[in-house]
């Protein structure tokens, strides 16, 4: 990976430092931020490590720390078209195992929409999107020409929390990741539904990472607060929040089996995936054994296994399922 802050003549971006064939350090700047292995980018290493673990196909996408939407627009296109370049590349290469979704620079809508009309192009079927975009919301009409596209060009969008509020507040105890993120995504639900994106966009597959956050657990409260206070949340879309229930995908990467069941129930077994996080701390050791332990009817296991995720993305089982 170039070391974009020489490139670009600023810093701020992510580098890797590879000290071992099968380790490397991301670092920001002189900053560590985690430690990888060759399995975040080692094609093989990774059909390896699906194969012990029974997964079949995997849809890839990137670090989130790698969107760069804070940089300079035509910088982070630049970023975002390594990336692509090189997702596509694995998915073209190992197309019975991969399947891709790009990364846009979000700060600037012309280059996003170019940016994914490329990624249709080079046969990825969708992109991953952040829960805010420099803090801004993902309601507000300057992203509305990125959804459009994405409905005329049939692309799937993955929403993954990221630069995560109140970070610096509660640095310690890894809270932004086990408070915020769950947080982040609740805020992309109810930004998007306040703000009339799904009644403006009906077609665009949305997903939204970790079970949807905490969205399912305040969906009451959010409920009461458009029902008591409609000056303040129906300025912009006056249906209630709960009806959207369904017309949205969330990933099963929840850790819980009995809210997994309260998730199931409440968004409907049609529009759950299997999520996975592989392969980081906070995903699943096994991909899809919490799924499997809650001894769901076999029709509804294979929705949350694989069915629903093809139907996200558009795809025909028939394609992978030898």
């Amino acid at each position: 990976m170039p070391r974009w802050a020489d490139k670009f003549g600023y810093g701020g971006f992510i580098h890797l430092e590879h000290h071992k064939p099968c380790c490397a350090r991301m670092m920001k700047d002189d900053e560590f931020f985690r430690e990888i292995q060759d399995n975040c980018w080692d094609p093989v290493k990774r059909i390896h490590e699906c194969d012990h673990h029974g997964v079949g196909v995997q849809v890839l996408s990137t670090i989130p720390v790698m969107f760069s939407y804070w940089a300079k627009p035509q910088d982070a296109l630049d970023v975002s078209m390594f990336l692509n370049d090189h997702i596509a590349e694995i998915v073209k290469k190992y197309p019975d195992r991969f399947i891709g979704l790009g990364t846009i620079p979000m700060q600037s809508a012309e280059l996003a929409v170019k940016e994914m009309e490329r990624c249709k192009k080079l046969g990825l079927v969708g992109i991953e999107i952040g829960s805010n975009v420099n803090d801004i919301n993902l309601n507000e009409p300057q992203f509305f020409p990125i959804y459009a596209a994405a409905q005329e060009l049939d692309m799937a969008i993955f929403v993954h929390p990221w630069n995560m509020m109140g970070t610096k507040q509660m640095s310690k105890y890894w809270l932004p990741w086990l408070v915020g993120m769950p947080a982040e995504t609740n805020r992309a639900i109810c930004s998007m539904i306040f703000g009339g994106v799904f009644e403006k966009f009906p077609k665009v597959r949305f997903a939204f990472a970790h079970g949807g956050g905490s969205f399912p657990a305040n969906v009451g409260r959010i409920d009461r607060g458009f029902e008591v206070r409609p000056d303040l949340t129906a300025i912009d879309n006056q249906v209630k929040p709960s009806d959207y229930i369904g017309h949205f995908y969330v990933d099963s990467l929840i850790h819980d089996e009995r809210f997994l069941k309260y998730v199931i129930d409440l968004i409907g077994e049609d529009k759950i995936c299997l999520g996975s996080d592989y392969p980081f701390p906070l995903g699943e050791d096994i991909p899809g054994q919490e799924i499997q332990h809650m001894l769901l009817p076999k029709p509804i296991e294979d929705k949350l296994l694989y069915q629903n995720a093809l139907n996200w993305l558009k795809l025909d089982k028939s394609t992978f399922l030898k």
